[in-house]
Formats: structure tokens, C-alpha cells, sequence
């Protein structure tokens, strides 16, 4: 079955069992998608879809750290179970460990010498790690890793 099957199934029961929050952001994920498959006239797939998950996930990240900066609790809570809805759909995140293993065999790979070569090791990364790791954190890593 695929993600966006996956989805389409927990939107009906969710609809049956009556809990209007979780149908509330499954259907807004709906709307992302399609609205994703019809800008760029394609059927995504289960990548394709992560994505617009991930990007979903980082925009309910931004919002909670504004809400909370204006002091609105409420937001941010509401934001959170958005984020614990989102989050149940990504694929399991990477280990530190695993990801500092996959940033060094990139650069040996790609025999990156120094900061220059950040975009080269970025560019065999990024499909490899997407919506399994934050990329801001691997980008990081590969600048603490092309420093040496």
C-alpha cells in the first residue's frame, strides 16, 4: 500500500471515529498533495509525498516557535498535535551516529577536500537522507566534516 493510500484509509477512519482534529490535518495533507500533483501535473509518489510532509512539518515547527514567542499556548498546542499527526507518516529518522556515517562516506566518495565542495556532497546526500534525517543537521555535519 502505498503513503498515500495509507493516508486516504486513516482519513476514513478517522471520519468514523469522530476525531475532527486528526481528520482536520489529514485533510489539509490531502489538500498539500493534491495541490502538489495538480502545480506540477504528476502523481507523487511515496517520495514525492514525504516531501510535502516534511514541508508541512517544518512550517508547524516555525509556527510553534512564533506562537510561543507571542505567548499563545493555545496555537502552540494545536500546532503540536498538527506535528504528532505529520510525524506518524515519516519514514523512522536516522541516529546521529548514522547519519555522521553516511556524511563521511559522501565526502570520501566524492573526494571533497574542503567548504568548496559542500555543494558536491550535498548533491549525493540529499537524495539519499530526504525525509529520513534533518537536512539542516546533516548540512552541519558536512561543514564540520569539509572544515578538517
Amino acid at each position: 500500500m502505498s503513503l498515500k493510500d495509507q493516508i486516504n484509509d486513516d482519513m476514513k477512519t478517522a471520519m468514523r471515529a469522530r476525531e475532527t482534529e486528526r481528520l482536520g490535518t489529514i485533510r489539509l495533507l490531502l489538500a498539500a498533495i493534491k495541490q502538489r500533483e495538480v502545480d506540477d501535473r504528476v502523481t507523487l509518489d511515496d517520495a514525492g509525498v514525504t516531501a510535502v510532509i516534511d514541508k508541512m512539518i517544518k512550517q508547524r515547527k516555525d509556527s510553534v516557535s512564533q506562537f510561543q514567542a507571542a505567548g499563545r499556548d493555545d496555537l502552540v498546542a494545536k500546532e503540536n498535535a498538527e506535528l504528532a499527526v505529520l510525524a506518524a507518516y515519516m519514514p523512522e529518522q536516522l541516529s546521529a551516529d548514522a547519519i555522521a556515517a553516511e556524511v563521511q562516506a559522501a565526502v570520501a566518495a566524492t573526494g571533497a577536500a574542503g567548504p568548496q565542495d559542500m555543494g558536491k556532497v550535498m548533491g549525493v546526500l540529499k537524495p539519499k537522507l530526504a525525509g529520513k534525517a534533518d537536512m539542516t543537521a546533516v548540512s552541519a555535519q558536512v561543514k564540520a566534516a569539509l572544515a578538517k
